[in-house]
């Protein structure tokens, strides 16, 4: 059974806007476990797409100062933190978000994220229905909740969902209703929602459908009716709408004269009986999940971006300026083992090529030979090899020689010299080291293979240069017949 290709779709126009408010942006989608970055590629019109895969992320917040990413997951937060120094790419990508630190909350349901002029590390928790702070030595400090939750407990009374920092400081936050009692926010989705004010701890607007996302921008509260669909601000104790789009909104970010409002399918048990519902049948139109982008002037949307399949519904959108094209490490690749970064070194540093054959690249079949600059290739010598830990790289080695070793273990240490492009292992040689009975060192190459695309471009002379190099006695080429060379077939 094959895996549906991910369908997505966009106006002709949208990469010309993120090149000239010169951002990307990064989203987030609980339903279907994924972190997204939407850049754009050096050739004009074609927008560029990255996926990582994440245990249900929501809420995310963009620090200007590290050029970092927060993450709610289902039971952890994450930072992720660009270790891309400016000028400098890989994969394509000018940014390159690595999961750097994770703090264990436990399953709070945990929605919006952000970091206060305090530095600290604020969430909304949702079950117990209060903003929180992570702390080391509990999986949360609760800092505020609503004046009509009477217990701190794990209900989900109202469903307190958004926050808004103005100047730094938490200061708004929505949720679905006024209830305190377990998920009794349920009952009160039409209009329930309100608006609530710390500082003063109390609540400041009433009957909105489902809230979400509010974000204090040019002196105004945005957010986000989402149970009718529809982008305003607050004005006064009254929500006053500037834009519709076809779905029930949710995640909002701003750039220039711009919204970014993301949008999410229609769940029928959850979502039954809002506005919008009555709103798409009465147009005859399906819920949609994606993004709009929103003219503030004019209030009217001017660009879009739609997901056909796999993805039903969004959570979160940021900003991301001064970036082309975004990229991540995710947990579930090796990449991550592999690459690291240090003061001083520049940018990211390979420890271990990857024996993996990549999807693209020079491992993939092509007409001819690649042309090699020698400038690309990296030379390693790697210490403490065994049988057991070279497994991984039996197709580099020679026919025969992990065979021979469960027999005939080395009698000496092995050493290993590996040929990496672009972080791909294309070779790599061993050779082992003894010493005579006499104490005279020893030492005998028992393997140099070379990928096939990649041979008879001068690597297998070079690899045998830098094992004679690396060895301390002369290098026999061979010990046994099973051990032979293959470089050529």
């Amino acid at each position: 059974m094959t895996t549906p290709t991910l369908d997505v779709q966009a106006d002709a126009g949208l990469w010309d806007w993120l090149a000239a408010q010169d951002i990307s942006l990064a989203l987030t989608t609980y339903q279907s476990n994924r972190l997204f970055f939407i850049g754009r590629k050096e050739e004009p019109g074609r927008l560029a797409l990255h996926e990582r895969l994440f245990d249900k992320p929501m809420g995310l917040y963009w620090q200007a100062d590290s050029d970092s990413l927060l993450m709610t997951c289902r039971y952890q937060l994450w930072r992720l933190h660009n270790r891309l120094p400016s000028g400098q790419t890989h994969e394509g990508g000018d940014r390159l978000y690595v999961p750097a630190q994770s703090w264990i909350t436990g399953d709070l349901n945990a929605h919006e994220v952000a970091m206060d002029a305090q530095g600290r590390r604020l969430f909304v928790n949702t079950d117990f229905s209060c903003l929180a702070a992570l702390d080391p030595n509990h999986s949360f400090v609760p800092l505020w909740q609503p004046p009509f939750i009477s217990q701190r407990v794990a209900e989900d009374r109202c469903h307190l969902n958004g926050l808004a920092l103005q100047d730094g400081e938490p200061i708004w936050m929505t949720a679905c209703s006024q209830t305190d009692s377990a998920a009794g926010w349920r009952h009160h989705r039409h209009d329930g929602g309100v608006v609530l004010h710390l500082p003063s701890n109390s609540i400041v607007a009433t009957g909105l459908s489902m809230p979400h996302s509010p974000r204090w921008y040019r002196d105004q509260l945005w957010l986000l009716n989402s149970g009718s669909g529809e982008l305003g601000c607050l004005d006064g104790e009254r929500f006053q709408p500037l834009c519709y789009a076809p779905g029930f909104v949710r995640g909002l970010a701003f750039s220039g004269d711009f919204a970014i409002v993301g949008l999410s399918q229609l769940r029928s048990a959850s979502f039954g009986g809002l506005a919008l519902e009555q709103r798409l049948a009465a147009d005859q139109q399906p819920a949609q999940c994606g993004l709009v982008v929103v003219d503030l002037n004019r209030g009217a949307v001017v660009h879009w971006l739609r997901f056909g399949n796999l993805v039903e519904e969004l959570f979160d959108v940021v900003v991301l300026p001064g970036v082309r094209q975004p990229r991540a490490l995710g947990l579930q690749e090796d990449a991550i083992e592999r690459l690291v970064s240090f003061p001083d070194s520049d940018g990211l540093v390979i420890t271990k090529p990857s024996a993996r054959r990549p999807a693209r690249g020079p491992q993939a079949p092509v007409a001819g030979l690649p042309r090699l600059d020698p400038t690309t290739v990296k030379y390693q010598r790697v210490f403490h090899l065994t049988p057991d830990n070279l497994k991984p790289y039996a197709e580099l080695l020679a026919p025969g020689l992990l065979e021979h070793w469960a027999s005939t273990p080395p009698r000496g240490e092995l050493l290993g010299i590996s040929a990496a492009v672009d972080g791909h292992l294309v070779a790599m040689a061993i050779a082992e080291q003894w010493h005579t009975p006499e104490g005279q060192p020893q030492a005998a190459r028992r393997s140099l293979q070379v990928r096939p695309v990649w041979r008879r471009l001068g690597l297998e002379d070079r690899l045998q240069h830098e094992l004679q190099r690396a060895l301390a006695a002369p290098l026999a080429l061979t010990e046994t017949p099973d051990q032979s060379t293959n470089t050529n077939s």
